[in-house]
């Protein structure tokens, strides 16, 4: 049983990181004062008491993830902190127009990637950096996707360094996850604090669904006033089926795997108790490589044949587009400021994290002296997986990421260790009193392109739980925390 203690913030401290709510003297950050001053007024236990509340909650509502590996098919409730993140809003408005800028460049990269190639041909980006990428599909080449929109929905990975300056790390165009964790850490956040949120002018995130519907809704083939929208889920094993089944039911729509589908005729049907009814606009969590046998991996059965081919025709609508991971590779990532300049003659408004790339000779020699200072990461993996933590490695994790490196130059990227923002977050163990520590943050805001770009206030925290570590994935042992965009004069709040 853990004793409880009377929990405030008068001993917490920042020890020289870059902290979201206290300034490097120990203030309060002007966004965070209503909610310090709530929490340090509650009287003893009763902060633990509402963090239980809502992961009873989590229980019951079924928030989980699937973990992998040495508990393979293992549900677990994603673990959430109760203390939020809390940006000012007015520094929201710059990550909002730096993301709306890059999301507009990359549909910009994937259209050219997939028609004339001028990006490739005036030798902004080699072509060995394209032809080499595992996300880029030859097959999509001379595809129209509506409105020329070829990324809807978006997941951009950000960080705070110790410099206090946000900086992209990662983008996320193919089927990025975790947004009904932010839905239902706000609905839950409501319940526990409503007296934060009436006066801290917290900006909604509630209206999610119904602009992920109209995004959607904004791809069907011309002439249909009322379109059939379905999320194509791979099945009930995904990591994500949580999510896909929860979006689905928000929505008011359909969740179908590829058995529940057919083409015929060149449109794509759902089957149903009543017949066969047409399907318009599909939002698919599928990988490109299982969409459609017939186009891509032959022996996929979690995909619809056929479909690439309604697709291409403008019979029904893909969300999103086959072939726009090409763009978040992460090699194609460290090109994304020459992108930015080359599509719209902007300088980035937000900063890539520096990045040295293996295939380039003076960087691979750098890489390879210098492991032990930097973060190492693989092209092609995701998750936290195939990483190399260079200052925590051994001497064996070193060599053995050596060797890779030098086989396969093209499939690593080195970049320095950034230290990542933190935030207080509740840590109890086992026989000690709750307390405050900081832990470090990322933040994936979700990003939805139809009529136009649209960027949800705040997005997934994701917290490292472990002390000192700084990988947020949950697959690694991280969790969530609630994003408040406020005002501090708690004007336009949820």
């Amino acid at each position: 049983m853990t004793n409880l203690s009377e929990l405030t913030f008068d001993a917490y401290q920042t020890e020289g990181f870059f902290d979201e709510m206290f300034d490097d003297q120990g203030q309060v950050r002007p966004q965070a004062k209503l909610l310090i001053d709530l929490i340090d007024s509650l009287p003893t236990g009763e902060l633990e008491s509402r963090k239980s509340a809502i992961e009873r909650a989590m229980y019951r509502l079924g928030v989980t993830f699937t973990v992998y590996g040495n508990d393979a098919g293992t549900e677990k409730i994603f673990p959430f902190d109760v203390i939020p993140r809390m940006i000012h809003a007015q520094e929201w408005v710059t990550i909002e127009r730096g993301l709306r800028q890059r999301i507009c460049a990359l549909n910009m990269l994937v259209d050219d990637i997939y028609h004339d190639q001028n990006i490739i041909n005036d030798g902004i980006i080699p072509r060995s950096v394209l032809e080499m990428a595992d996300s880029y599909r030859p097959q999509c080449h001379g595809l129209n996707p509506p409105h020329g929109i070829w990324c809807h929905i978006v997941g951009t990975d950000l960080i705070r360094g110790k410099d206090g300056k946000v900086y992209v790390l990662e983008d996320n165009l193919r089927c990025p996850s975790g947004v009904s964790y932010v839905l239902q850490n706000r609905m839950l956040m409501k319940r526990s604090f409503p007296q934060v949120f009436s006066g801290s002018g917290v900006q909604p995130v509630v209206d999610y669904a119904g602009r992920l519907y109209d995004t959607l809704a904004h791809l069907a083939p011309d002439g249909v006033a009322e379109p059939t929208v379905v999320v194509l889920t791979p099945g009930v094993f995904n990591s994500a089926y949580y999510e896909h089944s929860f979006l689905a039911q928000q929505m008011g729509v359909q969740l179908v795997e590829g058995r529940d589908l057919i083409v015929q005729d060149g449109f794509v049907y759902m089957r149903t108790t009543n017949g066969l009814q047409k399907v318009d606009v599909i939002y698919r969590r599928i990988d490109d490589d299982f969409l459609d046998p017939k186009a891509f991996r032959e022996d996929s059965i979690l995909g619809v044949p056929g479909i690439m081919q309604a697709y291409r025709d403008g019979n029904v609508a893909l969300a999103n587009a086959p072939g726009g991971g090409v763009a978040d590779d992460k090699v194609m990532y460290a090109f994304v400021p020459e992108v930015i300049k080359y599509y719209l003659n902007e300088e980035p408004i937000l900063p890539n994290v520096p990045t040295y790339l293996c295939i380039k000779e003076d960087d691979m020699k750098y890489v390879l002296d210098n492991l032990d200072k930097l973060v190492v990461k693989a092209a092609n993996e995701s998750g936290g997986y195939g990483m190399l933590m260079g200052p925590s490695s051994t001497k064996e994790e070193r060599e053995k990421f050596a060797k890779l490196i030098v086989e396969k130059p093209r499939n690593y990227i080195a970049q320095p260790v950034v230290s990542l923002s933190r935030v207080p977050t509740m840590i109890e163990e086992e026989g000690k009193p709750p307390k405050f520590e900081g832990r470090h943050v990322d933040l994936r805001p979700y990003i939805l392109y139809g009529k136009d770009i649209w960027v949800m206030p705040g997005g997934l925290t994701r917290v490292a739980l472990k002390r000192g570590s700084l990988v947020v994935n949950s697959s690694q042992g991280g969790g969530s925390k609630d994003t408040w965009v406020v005002k501090p004069n708690g004007q336009g709040g949820e």
